[in-house]
């Protein structure tokens, strides 16, 4: 059995060993796991045009089923890509997304509509893989681009970490918007939590220590039990200025194991949308959808094969028509489930950066994924705190790509710049990315150098320039 794992999925090829794997796949899991209890409450938080909640009515949504499809998509997806495509990306219901479907889409029309423009969408980006329009497009990106989408995703995923940790926090005012702690000084037990652990996985990775981010992950979460059974601190409840746990609580569940709720799958109208707000609304909601799916998963997909060593001299990930086409299905798959798109997360880097270089911790992520649906309590158990610091830890690794960088060229080291800083200040892959191409495509047009465009860049820069004025466009035109 051992030997057939090793030849299907290449292990000793790329470097790799079957428990390496096992233990990536594992601690991609624990810094995504967030999702099954974070997805049910940015879907469940708000009602539809009828005044009716996710799978609910109007006193309120189904949460646990919201959190059982979460659960099964994530898994059956992250296991196709791993047998599939035998890359290191799992799947799951995309943040900003989902957050997108429900307070830009639903708000104008019933959840079933919403979802079904949802499944619209992944259709059209599957077609697009399918005539290899997606795939020329990234191919058609520069590849110090490429390396700069990588080293965002790296500052990106790092204020994750400390956001999300409670180590950053909003001020409430204008300036700064943000600064450490609550103002300027670190409150908590959670957020202390989230330092030690930090410092625990550097000390382990420093000293080259195999699995620092998994060790650092469960040695955390038993010092989050042990804090919170001495200070019993309550949850943040969303509160940005909250002293509390982010997302869940730890300690020993009350229950282990329960019967996961299926009943959103194919609760969605798939024409539904276009009666609700007619077609020019529904075509403006589609692109937007689209555009960030489109792009989001390009740099994920680029900054975790970069960090697994798995591109091309190009910047091309291995099987990258496959993991595209695997990536579309699940946008659509998400919507059938009523969970929102589905997308590639760049929090796989996690587990690339404890070892993982092939599907089968994409396998092993999914399979955990698919456990969850019965034993939500046991992932309630794990504190945001302890798995975020893994994040922390990746976008320093991201960050060392920095060199690739040629800073003397300025018609790469701006657009580079600009993907970069834009990803974290926005906190939106989607928009470093535009911004780096529209500069890219704009100083080789004002220097003369437009014939060195690859027509592709021009079309995603014309696309990019409207999807940045979607909002006048859309006044406009409605």
């Amino acid at each position: 059995m051992t030997g057939v794992l090793d030849r299907y999925f290449k292990i000793s090829e790329r470097g790799s060993t079957i428990p390496r794997e096992l233990r990536g796949g594992l601690v991609t899991f624990l810094t995504m796991a967030y999702i099954v209890v974070l997805n049910p409450i940015i879907l469940g938080g708000v009602a539809d045009a009828e005044g009716n909640y996710l799978g609910g009515d109007s006193e309120g949504a189904n949460m646990a089923a919201i959190a059982a499809a979460t659960a099964l998509i994530a898994g059956l997806m992250s296991i196709i890509m791993g047998l599939v495509a035998n890359f290191p990306l799992a799947l799951a219901a995309g943040l900003g997304l989902n957050a997108f479907v429900a307070y830009a889409v639903a708000t104008e029309m019933t959840w079933a509509d919403a979802m079904g423009l949802v499944v619209i969408e992944g259709i059209i980006i599957l077609v697009l893989v399918l005539t290899g329009f997606r795939k020329a497009v990234f191919d058609a990106v520069p590849r110090q681009i490429k390396t700069a989408i990588a080293v965002g995703i790296g500052l990106f995923i790092t204020l994750v970490g400390l956001v999300n940790a409670g180590f950053v926090r909003t001020t409430g005012q204008g300036s700064p918007p943000v600064g450490l702690g609550i103002d300027g000084v670190l409150h908590g037990w959670p957020v202390l939590v989230f330092c030690i652990g930090l410092i625990v996985m550097i000390g382990l990775y420093a000293n080259g220590v195999r699995g620092a981010i998994l060790i650092g992950i469960i040695v955390t979460t038993v010092l989050a039990g042990i804090v919170q059974a001495v200070t019993d601190t309550p949850g943040s409840n969303g509160d940005p200025f909250s002293t509390g746990w982010n997302l869940n609580v730890p300690g020993i569940p009350d229950s282990i194991a329960a019967v996961p709720d299926l009943s959103l799958l194919g609760e969605f109208n798939l024409l539904g949308s276009f009666d609700k707000v007619g077609v020019v609304a529904v075509i403006l909601l589609i692109f937007s959808l689209l555009l960030a799916d489109f792009f989001d998963t390009m740099g994920t997909m680029t900054a975790v094969g970069t960090e697994a060593g798995l591109n091309d001299e190009d910047g091309a990930p291995i099987n990258t028509q496959r993991i595209l086409v695997i990536d579309s299905i699940a946008a659509a798959a998400g919507g059938a489930a009523s969970v929102s798109s589905n997308t590639s997360y760049v929090e796989s880097t996690a587990g690339v950066g404890d070892g993982a270089r092939t599907g089968l911790a994409s396998v092993t992520t999914g399979v955990l994924f698919l456990f969850s649906m019965i034993f939500t309590p046991l992932v309630g158990a794990i504190p945001n705190e302890a798995a975020v610091a893994a994040l922390v830890l990746v976008g320093f690794l991201m960050m060392t790509q920095v060199t690739g960088i040629d800073w003397d060229d300025i018609e790469i080291a701006i657009p580079a710049f600009l993907t970069i800083v834009l990803m974290p200040f926005t906190y939106s892959i989607t928009v470093g990315i535009g911004a780096g191409f529209l500069a890219f495509v704009f100083l080789k047009l004002v220097r003369g150098k437009f014939r060195e465009v690859h027509v592709l860049m021009w079309i995603i820069a014309i696309l990019f320039l409207a999807y940045f004025l979607l909002g006048p466009l859309g006044d406009l035109l409605l």
